[in-house]
């Protein structure tokens, strides 16, 4: 189903920090092909949608998110002081916190308080499923990155999977125009992040970049949930819930999240987002019980050939190029001047060698 293509049989560890103590993710990112490393990203990344569910009918939005963020936060710094692992440093810093400010304090913050304001979750779906052809658009304009015809059909593809397997739950809005807006700001957020991070906030260590981009969410989103006056009730329910988006989807699915971008296209990483909204309808269908319509599996399979034609590599004849260009040759792209977008995920240039923890700056 995912075409990440694997040059060097999937081996990441020269994209990596050294690993010692306790960091599951990234030992598994040094392990696993990129194809594996994807689908479960897919399945982790679209199981906390129902557990935000769960959450929400116990907790209050921004109350959930800062006691996500904050734990995950204490979590990944502890993993990154027992392995003595190299925390970002003047700009570093800085980016990891803008990003964590964009992608989660921006991104989460915006849509939980839609959802909360009465936008429809099958229109806020919709929306967020069109962030692969954002993201694109932005690597287009601002880096210059082609992106082949073959993509935008993948890219097509999967936004119809998107529409066919949310369309159904889609209902008109009474939410005012604020709460729409704040759709948009999440969809932006979410793009914006994820181009900002794979160029400027990637080559740090997972375990400390990740602790500072979930600080920096907390520390935003904390006023907020203080105004809320940090409402929950304290059942079981919030408290599994939110064990589960910490553990699973803060902690492992977004560092995965971060070892994709690392070794990898970002318009590859974000094509994988067309397939969260069908396989969050077959989890809500197993554990939720929620109806699986035909329109939901047809939007699945959609979702499942788009990110196969955006993610898959060049033909036979430009891989037999590749093979027989001599050593040391660029890279060929698809338009003078521009930067192409598919180079295989598990195949980045390699990181140049620094005197100091990276970064220097």
């Amino acid at each position: 189903m995912l075409a990440l293509s694997s040059s060097h049989g999937g081996d990441v560890s020269t994209l990596l920090p050294p690993v010692s103590g306790s960091a599951p993710v990234a030992a598994a990112g040094a392990r696993a092909p990129a194809g594996l490393l994807g689908g479960v990203f897919v399945l982790l990344w679209s199981t906390g949608y129902p557990a935000a569910r769960i959450a929400l009918d116990h907790a209050a939005p921004f109350t959930v998110l800062v006691l996500r963020f904050g734990g995950a936060a204490l979590i990944f710094a502890a993993l990154a002081h027992m392995a003595g692992a190299a925390w970002p440093r003047g700009r570093g810093a800085l980016h990891s916190a803008l990003v964590g400010s964009l992608q989660l304090a921006l991104q989460f913050g915006a849509l939980y308080w839609a959802a909360a304001r009465g936008v429809n979750v099958g229109l806020i779906a919709l929306v967020i499923g069109t962030m692969p052809i954002v993201v694109a658009l932005l690597g287009l304009v601002l880096f210059r990155e082609a992106v082949r015809p073959q993509q935008w059909l993948g890219f097509a593809l999967g936004f119809a999977g998107v529409a066919l397997a949310v369309g159904e739950g889609i209902a008109p809005s009474r939410a005012g125009a604020g709460a729409c807006l704040a759709v948009l700001a999440g969809l932006f957020a979410i793009s914006a992040g994820t181009v900002y991070q794979k160029h400027h906030a990637s080559d740090v260590d997972p375990r400390s970049g990740l602790a500072l981009q979930n600080l920096a969410a907390t520390v935003l989103l904390l006023p907020l949930a203080a105004h809320e006056g940090f409402l929950m009730d304290g059942s079981a329910a919030v408290f599994a819930s939110l064990g589960w988006m910490i553990g699973v989807n803060s902690l492992t699915a977004f560092g995965l999240f971060f070892v994709l971008l690392r070794r990898g296209a970002v318009n590859q990483v974000a094509a994988l987002f067309f397939l969260m909204p069908p396989v969050t309808a077959v989890i809500d269908f197993l554990v939720l019980g929620d109806t699986l319509t035909p329109y939901k599996l047809a939007g699945l399979a959609f979702a499942a050939l788009g990110v196969y034609m955006a993610t898959r590599p060049r033909g036979a004849d430009a891989a037999s190029a590749a093979v027989n260009a001599p050593p040391g040759a660029a890279h060929r792209v698809a338009h003078p001047g521009m930067v192409s977008s598919d180079s295989p995920l598990s195949a980045p240039a390699q990181p140049s060698r620094r005197s100091c923890a990276a970064p220097c700056d």
